[in-house]
């Protein structure tokens, strides 16, 4: 958190505004003017500030493109999947239908076992198949969860991890069985194992071998798969886990630079590879600081991807975000508030300058969303789109001293905290000192202070409280069979398949991880072969072994 503004109901008449106010450790001015931003280039004041610059051109601090949004809408994603591959599939068609004539993207939620690489008949599985998102253990799972849908001609975007490779691969094999072009397959692949090591905690395998199969989906993207992302840099889980707006920022462009050093180190060219590096931040509360936490985003990622790497290419420099609002900050308190949080979170991400969005549904604390609340998240993106103007001028709060001041003081506050990781040596040994856990508890523990003291007011939790015992949400049931089909279903694959191609498609996979090899031709036989999900992903476990935490957890 860098600034929260005073409350002008706590100043009496003769009380004095102070000149600064502090919170979460940043002592900020109340008000921004001339002295406190640049805007000019001190060796040409009739020039701007080329740290601000133009839209469209280094270090884009104004946004990626030149038009933004007057010559291509955001890309207005959303997030599905819950009971099974069928059940998904029909809450894509229906997000499909309901947002006909937008720019639109599925992104598809697994359910825990599959995040942690467990099939649906693993022991540790009972209990959440298909509950937080689908289940997917085989290629025919696949199959059915895109049933009907022209993957070719939708962009689709994986939120997977752990075993993320495995889940590529056995997409790209579905592609393959429908007689499509993997080339011609547009889409993101969540991917950003390190920020599991900080904050979610679906990781598998060891540290540096989960960043070597990222590195393997960056180089098998870049021989085969142009239009694919094979990793979204991923700040939202973090912020989600606590940590302040600035935290988010710093670790993870860090994360970013640390995937780009093993790529590198790889002997990938860093221009065959960056331009498809894509970004998720998180778009919370604090409307302004949102904004600038992107504004300075693209800043410190251009100048790092030219500085640092020596990147030549202008695609190479652009950082690609998708956001989405803060599922942290809904409440289960009085829900029909979270329409109006989830509005100005999505306008912060907007004019951020993202380019794509996800609206998260209001009724996400009581359980998955209902297709009424998921219609009225992406009505909350069609309205903001067509009706408010935003999209009429390209970035129009740039210029404005408070908006450039706190873009230069959280790039400063950034570049401080990814120093300090440089220091250490690196994310992976940032990772296994408990630097990142230990960061992002401590400013957890200060959010949770400040409700308890009243200085940060959640409407609803610890403010206006009225209406907080009327039920005013209807909540979605996950049929209670749908664990026992799951099973089944697996149970009758396994017994049709060629056990013999399986044991040798398993074992290609072991091969591949002890030569040190790129293991995804080998997880795309696989998948062709009938390997479960879990199957792939214990084959790597007996080359990479798992990973349970350092001393310090």
């Amino acid at each position: 958190m860098t600034t929260i503004p005073n409350k002008p109901e706590r100043l009496g008449d003769n009380d004095v505004d102070p000149a600064t106010v502090t919170l979460s450790g940043y002592a900020v001015p109340n008000h921004y003017g001339p002295a406190e931003v640049r805007t000019t280039d001190p060796e040409n004041p009739s020039q701007p500030d080329s740290r601000i610059g133009e839209p469209g051109e280094y270090p884009y601090t104004r946004g990626i493109h030149p038009g933004m949004y007057r010559k291509r809408l955001w890309t207005m994603r959303q997030f599905a999947g819950f009971g099974s591959a069928d059940d998904t599939n029909a809450r894509f068609k229906y997000l499909l239908e309901n947002a006909k004539g937008t720019n639109t993207g599925l992104s598809t939620a697994f359910d825990l076992p599959t995040l942690m690489g467990r099939d649906s008949d693993d022991p540790l599985s009972a209990g959440e198949v298909g509950r937080c998102g689908v289940a997917i253990d085989t290629i025919e799972d696949m199959h059915r969860l895109y049933a009907d849908i022209p993957v070719d001609e939708v962009t689709v975007s994986q939120t997977i991890n752990g075993p993320a490779c495995v889940i590529w691969a056995m997409y790209i094999a579905m592609a393959q069985q429908r007689n499509m072009d993997p080339a011609r397959l547009g889409g993101t692949l969540q991917n950003d194992i390190l920020k599991e090591f900080h904050s979610q905690n679906e990781f598998i395998y060891p540290p540096e071998a989960s960043v070597k199969l990222v590195v393997d989906t960056i180089e098998y993207a870049m021989n085969h798969l142009p239009k694919w992302n094979s990793v979204s840099i991923s700040g939202y889980h973090i912020r989600e886990a606590g940590s302040t707006a600035t935290q988010e920022l710093a670790f993870t462009l860090r994360d970013g630079m640390e995937y780009v050093h093993a790529a590198i180190e790889r002997g990938l060219p860093v221009d065959s590879f960056a331009p498809r590096l894509s970004f998720f931040f998180n778009s919370h509360n604090e409307f302004f600081e949102e904004i600038c936490k992107l504004r300075a985003a693209r800043r410190i990622w251009s100048t790092a991807m030219r500085d640092r790497y020596g990147a030549k290419n202008d695609r190479s420099l652009l950082m690609r975000t998708h956001v989405q609002t803060a599922g942290c900050s809904l409440t289960e308190q009085q829900p029909l508030n979270n329409i109006i949080r989830v509005a100005y979170q999505a306008m912060a991400g907007v004019l951020g300058g993202c380019q794509s969005l996800h609206t998260d549904s209001m009724d996400e604390t009581l359980g998955l969303p209902t297709e009424q609340a998921v219609r009225v998240a992406l009505r909350t993106q069609q309205v903001l789109a067509y009706e408010t103007g935003v999209t009429r001028t390209v970035d129009p709060l740039a210029g404005s001293w408070f908006v450039e001041g706190l873009t230069d003081q959280m790039e400063t506050d950034a570049n401080a905290m990814i120093h300090e990781i440089d220091d250490m040596g690196g994310v992976v040994e940032g990772i296994h000192r408990g630097y990142f856990r230990r960061s992002i508890a401590e400013a957890s523990y200060r959010f949770g202070q400040e409700m308890e003291a009243g200085d940060r007011i959640i409407v609803g939790v610890n403010a206006f409280p009225d209406g907080n015992d009327q039920h005013q949400v209807e909540i979605l049931q996950i049929a209670a069979d749908v664990e026992t089909k799951q099973c089944e279903r697996l149970d009758e694959f396994k017994k049709k398949r060629d056990g013999d191609a399986v044991n040798k498609a398993l074992e290609a996979i072991r091969s591949a991880a002890r030569d040190n090899a790129n293991v995804m031709p080998a997880l795309i036989d696989a998948s062709h072969a009938n390997c479960t999900l879990g199957e792939m992903v214990r084959a790597m476990a007996d080359i990479f072994g798992r990973y349970t935490g350092g001393p310090e957890w």
